[in-house]
């Protein structure tokens, strides 16, 4: 069976900046007006990030612009948002990040069938060097393709 997947928004920084150790399907607790701003693709993960408070994750920082027909019943845009997730994922994520240099970032959000997701990721920081490496790294694979198909025409 294929899932209808739609992907909302992206966080292209976040696989910049830190190395991606495992990835986690979060559902987020939303408002009426927010779904419907969703929907219509209306998300930002830029500068959003996710803290454990309480034995349970939120993202801060998340904008989710306001729905234009909701009126007095859209939220804040920036306001926190609960993560819901299972407690031995939470706790495995919370173990992850007591151990040094972990974080928890969010990487996409996306509509899976009629639900809203978001695909958190346990990260460590990268240094300056390793950013280089991949950007040389990038520019070899297109370079290859590139002399590739000059050389197929």
């Amino acid at each position: 069976m294929k899932s209808n997947y739609k992907l909302i928004a992206q966080n292209k920084k976040a696989r910049h900046n830190y190395f991606i150790e495992g990835t986690y399907e979060a559902g987020i607790a939303l408002a009426g007006t927010e779904v419907k701003s969703l929907r219509m693709g209306k998300c930002s993960l830029k500068e959003s990030f996710i803290k454990s408070e309480n034995g349970e994750l939120f993202i801060y920082n998340m904008h989710i612009s306001p729905y234009e027909k909701g009126n007095i019943f859209n939220k804040d845009p920036l306001r926190i948002r609960k993560l819901l997730l299972h407690r031995y994922e939470i706790n495995k994520i919370q173990g992850a990040v007591s151990q040094k240099g972990f974080t928890v970032v969010p990487l996409k959000v996306y509509l899976k069938g009629s639900l809203i997701k978001v695909e958190i990721g346990l990260a460590k920081g990268k240094k300056l060097y390793d950013k280089r490496q991949d950007i040389a790294k990038k520019d070899q694979r297109r370079q290859a393709e590139k002399q590739f198909k000059i050389k197929n025409l």
